[in-house]
C-alpha cells in the first residue's frame, strides 16, 4: 500500500568518503584502538564532578579532565583566556539578530616552546561548548605537536574536529556545532545563531554513526545525550550504513 524509499544519507558521497578516509588516516597515525577502546565521555557528574562556577580555576579543572581522557599531559600545556566582543556587540545593537561563526579557542603552534591553548571567554558560560573547544584545541597538540599532520593541509581543522569523535568527545563537539540562543533583559532582546568548529551537524551525525559501527555498538546509550538534530542525522546515517554501506573500515 505504501512504498518507502531507501535510507538516505544526510551528507554527500564526497563528504562520506572524506570521513571514512580520515578515520582510516587517524587510525594509521594513532592506532585503531584509540577509537575502538575510547571512553565515550558524557556531560555528567561521573566525568565532570567538580562544581562549575565559570571561574578560571573551574576551567583548569575541566581542562585537566579533558586532557586526561585524550591522553595529553596537561602540565605541558599553557592555558589562557582571551576576551570576547559578544557582549559589547549586544550593547551596541540592543534589538536584533545575528549569525556568527566565532573563534572558540586558539592553539599557538611552536614546537620550540610549551604548547599554548587560549579559550574565548564567551565559552565559559556554556560548559558543553567549553569541553568541545578544549577537546578540539588539545587535538592540535596531538596532531600538530609531533608533526603527524601538516599545519597547512587544507582539511587540517576539519580533521581535528573529527579527531574529537575518534577519541570519544563527539557528543560535545557535535552538540556545539550549532547553537540557537535568545536573550532578553531590561535593555535588550533578540536572538542569535552560532556555529562552533568546522564540521556541520550532518557531518557529525555521520561521523558518530561510523564511530558506532567501528566499535560494534548497536544502540549505544550515549545517543540520548545528543541534540535532536545530530541524533536524527546519526540515526539516518546508521540506517544507510546498515542497508548498503561498506563494512567496517578497520577491525
Amino acid at each position: 500500500m505504501f512504498a518507502f524509499g531507501k535510507a538516505k544519507l544526510p551528507i554527500t558521497m564526497e563528504q562520506k568518503q572524506w570521513v571514512d578516509r580520515s578515520f582510516v588516516r587517524l587510525a594509521g597515525l594513532l592506532g585503531a584502538s584509540r577509537l575502538t577502546d575510547a571512553e565515550v565521555v558524557l556531560p555528567t557528574e561521573e566525568y565532570f564532578p567538580d562544581p562549575y562556577d565559570r571561574s578560571e580555576e573551574a576551567l583548569k579543572l575541566i581542562f585537566r579532565r579533558v586532557a586526561l581522557w585524550m591522553e595529553v599531559e596537561s602540565a605541558e600545556v599553557e592555558l589562557t583566556l582571551f576576551a570576547s566582543t559578544e557582549e559589547t556587540t549586544r550593547e551596541l545593537v540592543p534589538f536584533g539578530s545575528s549569525k556568527s561563526s566565532g573563534v572558540g579557542g586558539l592553539y599557538r603552534h611552536n614546537p620550540a616552546v610549551r604548547a599554548q591553548i587560549s579559550v574565548n571567554q564567551s565559552q565559559m558560560k556554556d560548559p558543553m561548548a567549553l569541553v568541545g573547544t578544549l577537546a578540539h584545541e588539545l587535538g592540535h597538540v596531538i596532531l600538530l605537536r609531533p608533526e603527524l599532520v601538516g599545519r597547512d593541509e587544507p582539511d587540517m581543522e576539519p580533521l581535528n574536529d573529527l579527531l574529537t569523535v575518534f577519541l570519544g568527545f563527539g557528543i560535545f563537539s557535535a552538540n556545539s556545532a550549532f547553537r540557537f540562543e535568545q536573550h532578553t533583559d531590561n535593555y535588550s532582546q533578540g536572538w542569535s545563531t552560532r556555529r562552533l568548529g568546522y564540521l556541520s551537524e550532518e557531518l557529525f551525525g555521520y561521523a558518530l554513526a561510523r564511530f558506532t559501527l567501528e566499535r560494534g555498538e548497536a544502540k549505544p546509550e550515549w545517543r540520548s545525550f545528543l541534540s535532536t538534530n545530530v541524533a536524527v542525522y546519526m540515526k539516518r546515517s546508521l540506517a544507510w550504513l546498515e542497508a548498503e554501506g561498506p563494512p567496517r573500515l578497520f577491525s
